[in-house]
């Protein structure tokens, strides 16, 4: 199957996540890149207010195709309970490319079932797998989980 990871990352948690979903998978990788500053304590607080009001924001040309996959792996930060606005950009310029989609996430604490619904109902599809990192998973192992979003994705 052929497969695409996309993610939207501010601070480089969601990036991590990413590229060990690829090198475990093998496939492409395609990071998407926000024009708007959100770098800073009042980049965090812009990111959190835009996130909030579900705006979209200008993203850089992607260069992978998403119709050319038979999955699309997606993943963003929490951000005020949801997805990140460059993750809404880019569903909303590709929303009908994607054959079948999977969700991750990295957040600070909670969030991941409104962060899901919220990507599920951007792309009208209903995930094959989801993963949800916290902090705190990132400091006591998260290796389980990935295996696990990866094995119900093989399923298929």
């Amino acid at each position: 199957m052929k497969t695409l990871v996309v993610y939207y990352s501010r601070s480089g948690t969601t990036k991590k996540i990413a590229d060990e979903i690829c090198d475990k998978m093998n496939c492409d990788i395609e990071e998407i890149i926000d024009n708007k500053n959100r770098k800073g304590l009042f980049g965090w607080l812009i990111a959190a207010f835009d996130a909030r009001s579900k705006k979209l924001t200008v993203i850089e040309n992607i260069k992978n195709d998403p119709s050319k996959y038979d999955l699309v792996i997606m993943g963003t930060p929490i951000w005020a309970g949801l997805m990140a606005p460059a993750l809404r950009t880019y569903i909303n310029q590709n929303k009908n490319q994607f054959k079948k989609v999977a969700f991750f996430c990295t957040h600070g604490g909670s969030g991941e079932l409104k962060t899901f619904k919220d990507i599920e109902d951007s792309t009208g599809i209903k995930p094959i797998s989801k993963l949800g990192i916290s902090a705190k998973d990132l400091q006591t192992g998260y290796e389980d989980k990935l295996k696990e979003f990866i094995l119900e994705i093989n399923k298929i």
